[in-house]
């Protein structure tokens, strides 16, 4: 089994999202022993974003082929396209930015998401080219924005969800840590919420 992560935010490894990816993906090692396991991490924060050339090259482009003679960000989107074609299912850690993905995120799903490549424009609109698989996110946010005691709005999630089903991505799990710019006693406190509903995601899920 290939997992994919994608991490986003700029703190890395020492981030609340990275944090609790390692919950979901100890989950899906659980629910997968005696299975050969692959991880592929993917740090999104350097990507550059889409330049001319590529947006040239997609304009244009009528053979798939010619990715692999292409040169700058088109060149780079097609090893990014091909990790996530080649995973069995995606962990994608990330932070909320000013109530939407962070712009690492933005800058992968901008690479990912090619007309004539993860998608087919058809004349019912958009189809995605991409097999389903799972894509779990862990969203990790400085304020609340579920529930009733939400202080903020949540583009995130909505627009997640919709962008990624366009390429045919359509079993997507969030799970969340919020409020994590809360006094460490409480953050503590958080997290093991966030890491007990996890849990019961995955207890539920094997027994249906």
């Amino acid at each position: 089994m290939k997992i994919l992560r994608v991490i986003c935010s700029p703190r890395g490894t020492a981030s609340e999202s990275y944090r609790l990816s390692q919950t979901l993906i100890k989950h899906l090692i659980d629910a997968h022993r005696g299975t050969d396991l692959i991880i592929t991490e993917r740090g999104v924060t350097g990507l550059t974003h889409v330049d001319a050339d590529y947006a040239q090259a997609v304009s244009k482009r009528r053979d798939p082929a010619s990715l692999v003679a292409s040169q700058g960000a088109l060149l780079q989107a097609e090893q990014l396209i091909g990790e996530l074609e080649s995973a069995d299912c995606v962990v994608i850690a990330t932070p909320m930015h000013n109530l939407m993905v962070p712009s690492a995120l933005k800058a992968w799903l901008d690479h990912v998401i090619q007309a004539d490549r993860t998608f087919r424009i058809t004349a019912q609109g958009k189809v995605g080219a991409l097999r389903d698989r799972p894509v779990y996110v862990a969203v990790a946010s400085g304020s609340t924005f579920s529930g009733v005691n939400a202080h903020q709005p949540d583009f995130l999630r909505p627009w997640l969800t919709t962008v990624l089903a366009s390429i045919g991505l359509i079993d997507v799990r969030f799970f969340t840590v919020e409020g994590t710019g809360q006094k460490p006693e409480a953050l503590e406190v958080i997290r093991e919420n966030a890491e007990r509903a996890a849990a019961q995601f995955f207890l539920d899920d094997r027994v249906a």
